[in-house]
């Protein structure tokens, strides 16, 4: 295939995960502020958007360059490679969405990429990829303690009682989901568009505001009923709790983000949320529904593996035939 051609199929692909993402992580962004009556449905996605492509247009580079730079050791399989990575990522991604569980689209891109590099002969940097797998492992219980914290702060700090305490309250939580949404931005867009840094179809600008306005059509077009799971299946927390969640949560993803490593939205929140539960001796997330979540984190880095792996070897087998 002609290289120019190839190269707008991969923009294609990425713009096509951006969106698939954007829809996905909804709910972990801006599901309870919906829940808790603080924002309508349609206010709550144009926020989210906004602030989405803001982090990923701003504050992405580091992860860019890390998917594109770090985990083969700045060693390309070529357009086609690049093509099967976010390809692969972005089917499991839709397919979870379809589904309804949340998992994790880093894990599953990581773990891909190093499918399709094996599959390609293409050198795997296993230590990077282990120093992400400790994160992914550290991130619930680090959250945890910070929604522990977090929500004893709000405690003390939203004290105040009736329709102002509950209003500020409730613009408070607002806010934590905008920094939430702007942490997706930054902690996320290069699921879809590190490969673009990868291959040199873009920098990491491009790469940030392609990816970023991928996430933005998600978000508006498909991102409805993952607000609704994570707003009413999963969790069940008041106002301040809610807070204390939600900041330790984009506290946790963006720091990791702009360090250069990235994880997972939704193991953040699941964390951060048990720990919001404990500062009031109570549990906050529904069993049923963390044991479907559960599911879909242990099948998605072992799906991303072998989809992309199988992928990088039929496209090749095509390629060579």
């Amino acid at each position: 295939m002609p290289h120019a051609f190839l190269g707008a199929l991969l923009v294609a692909i990425a713009l096509a995960f951006a969106w698939s993402m954007g829809a996905h992580y909804t709910g972990a962004c801006m599901g309870m502020s919906y829940a808790s009556g603080s924002i309508r449905p349609r206010p709550a996605l144009a926020l989210m958007s906004a602030l989405a492509f803001a982090g990923a247009l701003l504050a992405s580079h580091a992860v860019e360059l890390t998917v594109g730079k770090s985990i083969t050791g700045g060693s390309t399989f070529g357009l086609v490679g690049a093509a099967a990575t976010v390809g692969s990522t972005f089917l499991l991604t839709t397919i979870f969405t379809w589904r309804r569980l949340p998992t994790s689209t880093i894990q599953m891109l990581v773990l891909a990429l190093a499918g399709v590099a094996v599959a390609h002969g293409t050198p795997v940097r296993w230590s990077v990829i282990g120093g992400l797998a400790v994160l992914w492992v550290c991130a619930p219980p680090i959250a945890f303690g910070l929604g522990f914290v977090a929500t004893r702060l709000a405690d003390r700090l939203l004290s105040a009682e009736g329709a102002r305490g509950a209003l500020s309250a409730s613009m408070t939580l607002v806010v934590m989901g905008a920094l939430a949404s702007f942490a997706l931005g930054a902690n996320d867009v290069s699921n879809a568009s590190g490969v673009l840094v990868m291959t040199g179809v873009g920098s990491v600008w491009t790469a940030g505001l392609l990816g970023g306005l991928g996430l933005v059509a998600g978000v508006l077009t498909w991102g409805r009923p993952l607000l609704e799971k994570v707003a009413f299946d999963i969790v069940t927390v008041d106002l301040r709790m809610a807070i204390g969640a939600q900041f330790a949560q984009a506290l946790l993803i963006l720091g990791a983000a702009l360090s250069g490593s990235f994880t997972s939205m939704n193991q953040a929140l699941v964390g951060a949320m048990a720990g919001a539960g404990m500062a009031r001796g109570r549990a906050t997330i529904h069993a049923s529904t963390v044991s479907g979540i559960l599911r879909g984190w242990a099948i998605g880095p072992v799906s991303g593996f072998v989809v992309g792996f199988v992928a990088m070897k039929a496209l090749g087998a095509i390629g060579a035939g």
